[in-house]
């Protein structure tokens, strides 16, 4: 997610431990990719902000290592126990969602709320450069109106 700078967009590309692009977008502002890691080694995560270089921007992503998805045979005998795991494994997966939301909510609050501070400095200024003009027009016209009733002789 990108939480601050530009339009909120930036490029993003992983690659893995082979060098082989597994994943490659551009202009994104957020989104979730999943993918299954088939190799060890080192994967990457490449962001590039080469189309607007002038705009620095925040960048925000958070990585998610699961466990591979689990056969479905298992003994009868343990059958009790591989369902309490399970039930609290399915626990464990709904709270870290729980987690992850309140992570973006935050995000999103923190951009949010930079766009409503800004909009309010731009508002403040805009006001004060109006009361200006305000008393600029008002000191003009009285001293037009000064001068259109001053009486002027000719001796």
């Amino acid at each position: 997610e990108v939480a601050e700078g530009g339009f909120l967009d930036i490029d993003v590309k992983i690659l893995g431990p082979d060098g082989n692009v597994i994943h490659s977008g551009e202009r994104e502002s957020n989104g979730k990719y999943t993918f299954a890691a088939h190799m060890d080694g080192e994967y990457r995560y490449c962001f590039s902000n080469q189309m607007s270089t002038m705009t620095p921007k925040i960048v925000m992503f958070d990585m998610e290592i699961g466990d591979a998805p689990a056969d479905g045979t298992s003994e009868d005998e343990e059958g009790s126990h591989n369902k309490l795991e399970d039930m609290i494994k399915e626990l464990a997966t709904a709270l870290t969602g729980v987690k992850h939301e309140q992570e973006y909510m935050q995000v999103r609050d923190r951009i949010h709320r930079n766009i409503n501070e800004n909009t309010n400095s731009r508002v403040v200024m805009w006001s004060f450069f109006e009361a200006l003009v305000l008393v600029a027009m008002t000191l003009g016209q009285v001293y037009y109106l000064k001068q259109f009733f001053e009486v002027r002789r000719v001796v």
